[in-house]
């Protein structure tokens, strides 16, 4: 063969070649934003964290169940600790006083050694144990404290006392109303308690 026609058969071929190759689109897997439910359940746990120093707990706490409150499946200590970057101490701790609230609980599987624990997420359920511990931690210590100053000044006749007296019956009235309702409505059933709040709200 000829120099002249291999040169030929040689363009020929390269151009069959060309034109059977499928040309692929480049990867966008560098360009890829980041996942937008990632940074969402992101943004609720930081969130969530300091709302609950509004209702009583640390800010880890807090973040350690808004993270459990999103998750798919039960967490273990080392998940927990892996996604919040805290240490085992702070996780254990958390984890125990969270289980205390009735918030989350442990989870044994069958087979495995490690601990898991998975949170409540019925919203009602956890409105009533958030409401109890309330209620249990902070509003009956305030009124024992209130009851005993009330009777300590209850005997003493000058104006100052008796003035000091009536505004400790005044508050310990207050709180005890709120005590009772709030014993009321973590007690109470969802279909019974949100009519009869829209209703006193209209």
């Amino acid at each position: 063969m000829g120099l002249d026609a291999k040169k030929s058969l040689d363009r020929m071929e390269f151009s069959e070649n060309t034109e059977n190759t499928e040309i692929m689109p480049r990867s966008s897997s560098s360009t890829t934003s980041p996942d937008a439910l990632a940074v969402a359940r992101d943004e609720f746990v930081s969130q969530w964290g300091a709302i609950g120093s509004a209702w009583g707990i640390n800010r880890t706490m807090a973040q350690i169940h808004a993270l459990l409150i999103t998750a798919t499946s039960a967490l273990t200590t080392d998940e927990v600790m892996e996604d919040l970057k805290i240490s085992r101490g702070n996780a254990n701790g958390n984890l125990r006083e969270l289980i205390s609230w009735g918030l989350i609980r442990s989870v044994i599987r069958k087979g495995e050694r490690k601990e898991y624990f998975e949170a409540e997420k019925e919203v009602w359920k956890m409105f009533c144990i958030i409401t109890r511990e309330r209620r249990r931690r902070e509003i009956s210590p305030a009124i024992e404290v209130l009851q005993n100053v009330a009777a300590k000044a209850g005997g003493l006749k000058s104006t100052e006392a008796i003035a000091f007296t009536t505004q400790m019956k005044d508050l310990l009235h207050f709180l005890q109303t709120a005590d009772n309702v709030m014993e009321k409505v973590a007690r109470a059933d969802q279909s019974i308690v949100v009519p009869w709040a829209l209703r006193f709200l209209k």
